[in-house]
């Protein structure tokens, strides 16, 4: 074993050992099917936290020879493939962690010496004897061994795109190291599988990348691995239920990145926090802070910050995702930065809708904690002042929730407020401390029509009276409790009892004035 070529099964087996470990080796059945393929080539991109290393060292593991790994893989879910036993420890692994070698080499034509010249050590401690054309040439070398033994390498790339990250702005060097992955990896007959993890898709340049021939599985584009992005709900509930933590808490906090086929994905990182913490919170902060998503949402393009306001309020925005060019400086417009908070995990992606929307109360803190300290008074005042509204509407003040929203339209005036779904965007961001107590649904059907808010007590707060708004533009607020009445509106809560408050909100246009009429019944 050498420390890039074959490095052992050591950091898998930690990973497997520890209190808490997932079974992602399914993944393996997927690489199996393309290795020594065209498709050989397998380029996985995710936020931080998302497991991307551990896949890296399980697909590490379970290829390299000079070890006997079966017995670590033996209960796991690839040993019931048809192909486990076929690719098990058959291959010469050469697995490179970029980000190490970029914190000692931050020139990257070091960076590129430094990681031949330590993959080169390896090769020729393993193949001292061959006769070798060039032993300072890392593919001359990778050719000669393979002509030699014809044993072909399995590239395992971690962190791939660290240099995109830690040198936006120096594209000379981030094309000499797109260059250099080419040159290592495109149309080698040694290469039977690579696997590059990272947090960006393959960099763009103009019409073409460098590195064309991968197959790219993204947070826009997971295709079949979207199961591996992050946990399953299915997983997830056995981890509630083996760790007496409560499913509807864990899905508020950690859920929402949804992908194809209806595949929920959580943040493995803070599920697994919680669990063995057995406390809700926010972890992202851990390894995350709200600065670096603070730098992009402060960004001056036409139309952000009212987007990224109706986010806050539970809104999905519409973006386009294809002409972002996967980079961290490369910003047209504000598609851009919303497709890159994509990728950070800030936001997720419907790809059916093609629309965007914070995925969870954990990510909902950090854009609180970002517009705090980037000047966003107005709507940070509007969240803060949610909580006295909430009282209010629980004591039927209809005055002091008229007056409440009358605020919350002043300190949102940057959302265009001139219809009933404007007035539905305020409404949510004025009620944006209920979500601790609430699961808020927006046009839930019920009865003959839609009802336009509805706010279901959780579990933990039977306490709370549930909530049905009707919102109304230049009619009455009457008009509104009779709509809820007249249409039934309470069928959306069929398996509701206890109070129920039915709230119906009026903006009246010539006077810009909100009023509200709040009646209590019991259900």
């Amino acid at each position: 074993m050498g420390i890039y070529l074959n490095p052992g099964s050591g950091k898998f087996d930690m990973i497997v050992s520890s209190q808490i470990y997932v079974d992602k080796s399914g993944l393996i059945a997927y690489t199996n099917k393309v290795i020594g393929t065209e498709q050989r080539y397998v380029c996985v991109s995710r936020p931080r936290r998302f497991g991307k290393s551990m896949a890296a060292n399980m697909l590490a593991a379970y290829y390299q020879r000079g070890i006997d790994a079966k017995d670590l893989f033996i209960d796991l879910k690839i040993a019931q493939d048809s192909t486990f036993e076929k690719y098990l420890n058959k291959y010469n692994v050469i697995f490179l962690n970029m980000q190490s070698f970029l914190s000692e080499h931050h020139d990257i034509v070091e960076l590129k010496k430094s990681i031949e010249k330590a993959v080169l050590w390896d090769l020729l401690e393993e193949y001292p004897d061959f006769r070798y054309y060039d032993t300072s040439s890392l593919t001359r070398t990778l050719m000669d061994i393979y002509k030699n033994t014809k044993i072909p390498f399995v590239f395992i790339i971690d962190e791939w795109d660290c240099i995109f990250r830690e040198n936006q702005k120096h594209q000379e060097n981030q094309k000499i190291y797109l260059d250099f992955l080419r040159n290592l990896l495109k149309d080698a007959e040694y290469v039977k599988l690579t696997y590059m993890t990272g947090i960006l898709p393959i960099k763009k340049y103009g019409t073409h990348s460098a590195l064309n021939m991968f197959s790219e599985f993204s947070m826009t584009s997971p295709r079949q691995l979207a199961e591996y992005v992050g946990f399953t709900e299915s997983e997830v509930k056995n981890l509630c239920e083996e760790y007496g933590m409560d499913f509807e808490e864990t899905k508020r906090w950690y859920d929402g990145y949804q992908f194809e086929d209806s595949v929920h994905i959580y943040s493995p990182k803070s599920v697994v926090e919680a669990m063995l913490s057995q406390k809700f919170r926010n972890y992202w902060s851990q390894t995350e802070t709200y600065e670096a998503l603070k730098v992009y949402i402060e960004m001056n393009f036409d139309g952000l910050k009212d987007s990224v306001t109706e986010l806050l309020a539970g809104a999905c925005v519409r973006v386009n995702t294809e002409r972002f060019s996967n980079d961290m400086t490369t910003f047209v417009n504000k598609d851009d930065v919303l497709t890159l908070l994509i990728h950070l995990g800030y936001l997720a992606y419907d790809v059916n809708t093609e629309e965007v929307f914070i995925p969870n109360s954990e990510i909902s803190r950090e854009y609180v904690n970002a517009m705090e300290v980037s000047g966003w008074d107005t709507v940070i005042q509007a969240v803060k002042d949610s909580d006295e509204l909430l009282r209010a509407t629980w004591q039927q003040d209809e005055a002091a929730v008229a007056l409440g929203m009358e605020k919350a339209h002043y300190e949102t005036s940057i959302l265009t407020y001139n219809d009933e779904n404007a007035l539905a965007y305020t409404m949510s961001l004025a009620y944006y401390g209920a979500r601790i107590y609430y699961t808020v649904v927006r046009e839930l059907p019920a009865g003959k029509g839609f009802a336009d808010l509805v706010f279901i007590p959780r579990k933990n707060c039977p306490d709370k009276p549930a909530m049905i708004v009707e919102l109304k533009w230049d009619k009455s607020a009457d008009g509104a409790i009779g709509q809820i009445r007249e249409k039934k509106y309470g069928a959306a809560l069929k398996d509701y009892t206890g109070n129920l408050l039915l709230v119906g909100i009026n903006y009246k246009k010539e006077d810009k004035m909100h009023e509200c009429r709040i009646e209590r019944v019991v259900k």
